[in-house]
């Protein structure tokens, strides 16, 4: 079983900056790929950011290309969202899920977070 606890969401105007972490425990075949994914009201969820923790493999989401990077420190079994130049299009609940297959689809993965709440105000 894998369990994830993001931390790290708030309140940012537009173009700064905010770093969210998702700590996991649990099986570590199970949490081969992690990644974020946000989603707003109405709307499914988007995947931001996908890195496979045996490799180290990082792919980003185009539209959050050049502002927002994925990081781990496999010490801590930890997976960082580093998000820059922040817009109110950003505006979202930002979840952690780990699974074994990286995906940019929702489905596969096995393990969600709560999710934490970034705000963007203009």
């Amino acid at each position: 079983q894998v369990q994830l606890m993001e931390s790290g969401g708030g309140s940012v105007q537009a173009g700064g900056s905010l770093r969210l972490s998702c700590a996991a425990s649990g099986y570590a075949d199970s949490r081969i790929c992690m990644a974020w994914f946000r989603q707003t009201t109405g709307k499914e969820r988007e995947g931001v950011a996908i890195i496979h923790t045996s490799s180290g493999r990082r792919d980003i989401a185009d539209s959050v290309k050049g502002r927002f990077d994925i990081s781990q420190d496999a010490a801590q079994n930890t997976v960082y969202l580093q998000m820059n130049s922040l817009k109110s299009d950003d505006t979202a609940m930002y979840y952690c899920a780990a699974g074994r297959i990286c995906s940019w689809l929702s489905n596969p993965y096995i393990a969600w977070g709560q999710g934490t709440q970034v705000i963007v105000s203009a």
